[in-house]
């Protein structure tokens, strides 16, 4: 495993805003979507790679089938939100039909290609996509970092504070940050 870094470097670190898409905003979480684009937009700013990824839930998916779940499958809901949206040209675009970002198709070779050993999560869902790319992050070495303020979860705050409490567990503390820690960061290169 990667042990984690004592300050943040940009250069090997990339910030993923992961499934802020039309169908995973509402009144439970809409209140990050903007948190999450200035993040991006600072860290873009400042240099830093970043990662929009997309989730789509094509027919006869593994949600579908097990849990009888089919949203995500029109390009409505597939939307990015419309602040992340002119952010994301200047970001790499993953499109992903599981919940880790690493299961993607060129994810993981995207990160080493580019030498990413850190990456600073935001997004939704906490509980879900952003837990589960979290978890494969660190069973990968890339040390995964959560913005706790910029992560909310469509379920509601109790999925949200429940996925906290086990990335609290499993990564460690440590590795829960505030926007104001990445803020923190860009301008004096460390989390406070």
């Amino acid at each position: 495993m990667s042990t984690a870094p004592a300050v943040l470097r940009l250069e090997s670190t990339a910030l993923v805003a992961v499934d802020v898409q039309a169908g995973f905003v509402r009144e439970s979480s809409r209140h990050v979507v903007s948190t999450i684009a200035h993040l991006v937009e600072a860290w873009q700013a400042a240099g830093g790679a970043s990662i929009v990824a997309t989730f789509a839930n094509p027919e006869g998916s593994q949600y579908e089938r097990i849990s009888g779940w089919t949203k995500l499958r029109t390009a409505e809901e597939q939307a990015l939100a419309i602040e992340l949206a002119p952010l994301a040209a200047s970001a790499h675009r993953i499109v992903k039909t599981t919940s880790s970002l690493f299961k993607a198709p060129g994810a993981l070779e995207l990160f080493r290609s580019q030498g990413w050993t850190d990456v600073v999560l935001t997004g939704i869902d906490t509980d879900s996509c952003v837990y589960d790319t979290a978890a494969d992050a660190y069973q990968h070495g890339i040390t995964p970092w959560l913005v706790v303020d910029a992560c909310a979860s469509s379920g509601g705050q109790e999925f949200h504070d429940a996925a906290l409490l086990l990335a609290g567990r499993n990564f460690g503390r440590r590795l829960l940050l505030t926007s104001a820690d990445v803020y923190h960061m860009l301008s004096e290169g460390e989390p406070q």
